[in-house]
């Protein structure tokens, strides 16, 4: 499986657009070459080098197994449009939460999972819920890193 955005390259820098610096939207993903039997598909975006641990920017989970990734700007809605849930962020939040270091380049890791079922989660799903549900449950796993440092 394989996870890309047309915003930035693997470990390459963000755009400011896609930071709390500049229009905080998040960045279009596209995916490919989900494995056969993939009833759906989650996504967690968070960056490891935050101080105080694990910054969790994005939780989606349900996606349908068909889509191939999410446009510019995902609303910060619940529910998507297209299929699956937005859970909330480190910043207490539903939907995206650009990249916004307190000093330093950070590392944003967005991570895309293939699963044999959808997830039954109860609202307002964390990182941790969704990462708590979806062992035993990954059929292939596809990362994208990029970078960002502050003005």
């Amino acid at each position: 499986m394989k996870l890309t955005s047309p915003a930035f390259l693997e470990g390459a820098m963000i755009p400011s657009k896609y930071t709390c610096d500049d229009q905080d939207i998040s960045p279009a993903l596209a995916w490919s070459d989900a494995p056969a039997g993939t009833k759906a598909l989650a996504l967690i975006c968070d960056d490891p080098d935050a101080p105080a641990g694990t910054w969790v920017h994005w939780v989606l989970s349900n996606l349908p197994a068909d889509s191939t990734g999410l446009p510019e700007g995902v609303p910060a809605d619940k529910t998507l449009k297209a299929g699956g849930i937005q859970g909330t962020t480190s910043f207490r939040r539903i939907g995206y939460g650009g990249p916004c270091p307190p000093s330093g380049t950070h590392r944003y890791f967005f991570k895309l999972y293939a699963l044999d079922g959808p997830l039954a989660l109860s609202n307002n799903a964390t990182a941790r819920d969704v990462a708590a549900a979806i062992k035993g449950h990954i059929l292939a796993e596809a990362k994208l890193m990029g970078r960002y440092k502050r003005r």
